[in-house]
């Protein structure tokens, strides 16, 4: 009997919806077949993408804070916040 960690079910299920809703953007796209619509869904995905980051992360680390030190955690969430500013500034 395979027993997965409710951290790793956790971060599995969302990045499962994750992938579900970048799919189905795809199909409305396709479905549509306009390019305005097009681009007010793909605005809607890039909140999508960076929440689902956070959330997953900080479960990871989560599960894993009797692994992992302080230091380590707080260093991963400000790469995290680094990697989401780069791509907001020009």
């Amino acid at each position: 009997m395979l027993i997965i960690e409710k951290a790793l079910l956790f971060i599995i299920i969302l990045r499962l919806l994750s992938g579900s809703i970048e799919l189905s953007a795809a199909m409305m796209m396709i479905k549509f077949n306009d390019l305005e619509k097009a681009f007010y869904i793909n605005s809607m995905l890039a909140l999508v993408g960076p929440v689902v980051l956070i959330v997953t992360t900080g479960i990871g680390l989560t599960g894993l804070s009797e692994k992992i030190s302080l230091t380590r955690m707080v260093c991963l969430f400000a790469g995290i916040l680094l990697i989401l500013y780069s791509l907001k500034s020009n």
